[in-house]
């Protein structure tokens, strides 16, 4: 029998070295990571008192300096690292911030960032049961909540790192089913034709431009005062397309624009793409979370007839980025358009279990976890509930906006996005001052030319006095520049 020396000088037998290893190693790395673990808690203690106030990242070299930010030879240990973690936490803007309004996210369920932090520990992916086990079933259960919500209840769905990714594999569906043979032997040649409003995601557009449509030939739709697209516009280009020699194939229809939060008509959409024979795409990565409010569900009316849904659960639903939902009407066009045979991958289980083959990816994180557990904790009635503050928010915003001499409303919210001006100056300046001087991240739209404030109530954690410090700084930044 083999035999070994340890570092003292006494000798073993190599299998009993071998059973050392085993008994020791596995606790070792427990312990390791429990270490780690608990190192990462105070870190987030820390961040958690500190999110209150804006971090100062105008210089990016004295960053990189202080944060110790290059890399080099030598390592460090885990205290340190985990130290320099916590600062570089620290001075990263915070979404959960009350002073972040910048974008169509904010605030968070407590329970979706710790399931989010344990699925991290099995790093997952979620392209077999084979290694996803009841995460994919989870992923299942939750899209086909989606999926009914919507009215889609036969169709099928699958996560996407975002809602330009969402847009984009609609898009490639759209394409496929109408010109048949393409992913096989590529473009013909024809020019295709898609239809989006002007207040649409600029991810159109782009996505256009990858799948050989070409951004010129996103057409894009006139709306109405409120920002929803026309629908007599939407058959006049189509018509016009059409004597052109054109092939128009999909319309996007949009549930929550990005700048207005407008809801597009979807019924008279639909109408118009129905009578044409165009698939009919919803963007509704901010506005699907109004299904789940019973009250607010008839701004979708319609969604039912669409032939694909974005839902993006990480805006309104307090689950982190990312956590896009894509809903295809029927069951089956996913795998048909995305599928590819890979038997060292799909080795085990019928493909509806293997989620892979319904994806653009392959390696895939795993989304589905965060927003179930958020979803168990609060159910359809506290999801509503969620949404009702979230637009109480909304109106709370607007009754100080029309008692203000010096603000002005673009327009009545339909959505989470409250648009309003101050008088006297200008929307840009005051949102680039109130971020120089950390005082809040807002950002400014533009509109049929007006540029106006946008400020978004997605986080339902703000109060009443938040929103008087939100406009109390307003006002403080357009005063100095006024002056």
């Amino acid at each position: 029998m083999t035999r070994t020396t340890n570092p003292t000088g006494a000798t073993v037998q190599a299998d009993e070295a071998q059973h050392h290893l085993t008994q020791t190693e596995p606790a070792s790395l427990i312990e390791r990571s429990l270490h780690v673990m608990r190192l990462a808690l105070e870190q987030a203690v820390q961040q958690l008192e500190a999110e209150a106030s804006l971090p100062d990242i105008a210089d990016p070299e004295r960053l990189r300096r202080e944060l110790e930010i290059p890399l080099g030879a030598e390592g460090r240990t885990v205290e340190q690292v985990m130290a320099m973690v916590g600062r570089v936490i620290r001075s990263t803007p915070s979404a959960s911030s009350p002073r972040f309004l910048n974008q169509l996210f904010g605030g968070r369920e407590p329970v979706a960032t710790a399931a989010e932090m344990l699925a991290g520990l099995t790093n997952t992916s979620m392209y077999t049961y084979k290694v996803g086990g009841p995460q994919v079933l989870i992923e299942q259960e939750v899209l086909s909540r989606m999926a009914h919500l919507a009215g889609l209840d036969a169709g099928q769905g699958t996560f996407l790192p975002g809602g330009s990714m969402s847009n984009l594999t609609a898009m490639l569906i759209a394409r496929n089913e109408a010109l048949g043979d393409v992913r096989e032997h590529g473009l013909d040649g024809a020019r295709l034709t898609v239809y989006t409003s002007d207040q649409s995601h600029y991810s159109i557009r782009k996505n256009a431009g990858i799948l050989g449509i070409g951004r010129a030939n996103a057409r894009i739709v006139p709306t109405d005062d409120e920002g929803r697209m026309r629908p007599d516009e939407l058959e006049r280009l189509i018509t016009e397309d059409l004597a052109a020699g054109a092939r128009p194939i999909m319309v996007n229809a949009t549930s929550g624009t990005t700048v207005l939060g407008a809801f597009d008509p979807l019924r008279e959409v639909a109408a118009v793409a129905r009578r044409h024979g165009l698939w009919l795409h919803v963007d509704a990565c901010l506005g699907g979370s109004f299904l789940l409010c019973p009250e607010l569900r008839p701004l979708l009316d319609g969604s039912e007839l669409a032939d694909s849904l974005a839902w993006n659960a990480h805006k309104m639903m307090g689950v982190g980025l990312q956590c896009s939902a894509l809903i295809l009407a029927r069951g089956g066009l996913l795998a048909r358009h995305l599928n590819e045979s890979a038997d060292y991958l799909f080795q085990a289980h019928e493909d509806e279990l293997n989620p892979g083959t319904r994806s653009l990816q392959c390696g895939r994180r795993n989304d589905a976890l965060k927003l179930w557990a958020a979803w168990q904790l609060l159910g359809d009635e506290g999801y509503a509930e969620r949404v009702r503050r979230q637009r109480g928010l909304v109106r709370r915003a607007v009754a100080l906006i029309n008692a203000d001499p010096d603000l002005d409303l673009v327009l009545q919210p339909a959505c989470l996005n409250v648009c309003f001006e101050v008088r006297g100056a200008d929307a840009r300046d005051i949102c680039t001052r109130l971020d120089e001087e950390r005082r809040l991240k807002i950002g400014y739209g533009e509109t049929k030319g007006r540029r106006f404030i946008r400020l978004v109530c997605v986080n339902p954690e703000l109060d009443g006095s938040d929103l008087a410090m939100i406009f109390e700084e307003i006002h403080t930044v357009a005063r100095a520049l006024c002056r």
